[in-house]
C-alpha cells in the first residue's frame, strides 16, 4: 500500500481546516487546479492591454491559469481568507476632508503578504507533520495566480463586479492566500454569485475603471495608477483622484455585502498613527529616510519614495485653495526627480486657479455687500 493509500485524505481535510482557522484564517476551502473556464477571459484581457503596465502578468500569460504549471505535481490549491477591516472604520470619513491623504485601508497595517506567508508556511509543516511526501508552497500575491477564480472554487465567495471576492458572511475586507499542494484532498463546493443587478461598484468608480461588470481596466484604477504605474500619473485621471494617495477602496466601501464585513482578530492590520488621517503637508514633508521608518513593514514601502511624493501632490493640486500647500509644493520645488517636479508643477497650477477663483468669489461677495448695504435705510 503506498503511502497516500494509507491516509484518510477526509480527515485530513478536516484537520487541515481546523489547523488554518487556529492560525487565524477566518475561511479554509478547497479547489482543483481546473481552470481552463478562465483562461480565455484571461487572454482577452491581456490582449486588450488592461493589465497597463504590469508586464509581469502578460509574461506569464496562461501560465495563471495552470497551477500544476507553476508548482509541478499540484493537483490542489487550498485558499484561505484572512478579515482586516478594523475596529475603527474612521478611515472612510477620511474621503471628505480634501486636507488629509487617504490610503487604501488594507494598507494601514502590517503587510499582509509577511503575515499570510507565514501562517500558510506554518499549516504546510502541519500537514507534513502527518504526511512526509506532501510537498507544497504558499503564495500570497507572490506569483502568477488567479487568487480570486481559485478562492471562487473553493468556496470563499463568488468573484464580485469590480473583480474581488465577495463573501456574504464578510463582504469583501479580507486577504486571500493559497498553498499549492500535491494530495488529492476532497474539493469544495463553489457558493451561489450574489451580486444579482446590483451596479453599485461600477457607478462610483472615480474613474470608471471597472468597464465592464467583472472586468477591470487597471490602466485606469486608481490603484494601480497610485502603486503599480511607475511613470507620470495621465493628467486626465489626476482631478478624479481626489485624496487617495495610496489605493482606492470606493468599489468596497458602497458594496452592500460589506454591512456583514467581518471586524478582524489580527491586531497586525490595525492602523498605524503615522499613516491613519494624516495632513496631506505632513506626509508631504517626509524624506526618504523617515519614509522608510514611516513604512516599515508596510506594502506602502515597496513603491518607494519618489511615487510617494507624486501621489502627494496630486492630492495637494486636488485640495481645496490653501497656503500651506502651496508653501509645502514650492519648497520641494526643484529638488525632487523630473517626474515629481511635473506633478508639482501641476498642483500649483491647480492652486493658483483656486486661489483666483477664491480670490473672485471674495471680492463679488464684498461688492455685492457693499450694493446691498446703499439700499439699506440709514439705521439698519
Amino acid at each position: 500500500m503506498s503511502a497516500l493509500q494509507s491516509i484518510d485524505l477526509n480527515r485530513l481535510t478536516n484537520d487541515i481546516k481546523a489547523w488554518g482557522r487556529a492560525l487565524g484564517f477566518q475561511h479554509v476551502g478547497i479547489s482543483d487546479v481546473d481552470l481552463s473556464q478562465h483562461e480565455e477571459k484571461l487572454m482577452a484581457w491581456l490582449e486588450k492591454g488592461y493589465h497597463g503596465g504590469m508586464e509581469y502578468m502578460a509574461a506569464h500569460g496562461i501560465k495563471r491559469a495552470r497551477p500544476a504549471e507553476l508548482l509541478p505535481g499540484t493537483v490542489r490549491v487550498i485558499s484561505v481568507r484572512m478579515d482586516y477591516l478594523p475596529p475603527d472604520a474612521s478611515f472612510a470619513r477620511h474621503l471628505s476632508d480634501d486636507q488629509i491623504g487617504y490610503v487604501s485601508r488594507y494598507a494601514l497595517g502590517r503587510d499582509y503578504h509577511k503575515v499570510l506567508r507565514q501562517r500558510l508556511k506554518q499549516l504546510g509543516e502541519k500537514i507534513s507533520a502527518q504526511f512526509e511526501d506532501a510537498q507544497w508552497r504558499p503564495f500570497v500575491d507572490s506569483a502568477p495566480v488567479l487568487e480570486h477564480a481559485i478562492a471562487e472554487m473553493a468556496g470563499t465567495g463568488w468573484t464580485g463586479k469590480h473583480s474581488l471576492t465577495i463573501s456574504k458572511e464578510a463582504g469583501s475586507w479580507f486577504f486571500l492566500g493559497e498553498l499549492f499542494i500535491n494530495l488529492p484532498l476532497p474539493v469544495d463546493e463553489p457558493v451561489e454569485e450574489g451580486c444579482g443587478s446590483c451596479t453599485a461598484c461600477l457607478t462610483i468608480c472615480p474613474t470608471q475603471a471597472i468597464v465592464a461588470p467583472y472586468t477591470v481596466d487597471a490602466r485606469k484604477c486608481i490603484s494601480y495608477l497610485t502603486i503599480e504605474n511607475n511613470g507620470p500619473i495621465p493628467e486626465t485621471y489626476r482631478p478624479l483622484m481626489g485624496n487617495r494617495i495610496y489605493g482606492c477602496d470606493d468599489c468596497q466601501l458602497v458594496c452592500p455585502w460589506n454591512r456583514y464585513a467581518s471586524i478582524t482578530e489580527e491586531t497586525d492590520f490595525h492602523a498605524r498613527k503615522q499613516l491613519h488621517g494624516q495632513p496631506l503637508t505632513t506626509l508631504f514633508a517626509w524624506d526618504e529616510s523617515t519614509f522608510l521608518k514611516n513604512t516599515e513593514g508596510s506594502p506602502i514601502r515597496r513603491i518607494g519614495h519618489e511615487k510617494w511624493l507624486r501621489n502627494i501632490a496630486v492630492a495637494m493640486g486636488n485640495a481645496s485653495a490653501s497656503e500651506a500647500i502651496v508653501s509645502a509644493l514650492e519648497g520641494r520645488s526643484g529638488s525632487v526627480s523630473e517626474m515629481v517636479q511635473e506633478h508639482i508643477d501641476w498642483a500649483l497650477t491647480q492652486q493658483a486657479g483656486k486661489q483666483d477663483r477664491e480670490t473672485g468669489s471674495n471680492r463679488q461677495r464684498q461688492r455685492l455687500t457693499r450694493v446691498i448695504k446703499k439700499g439699506l435705510p440709514r439705521d439698519a
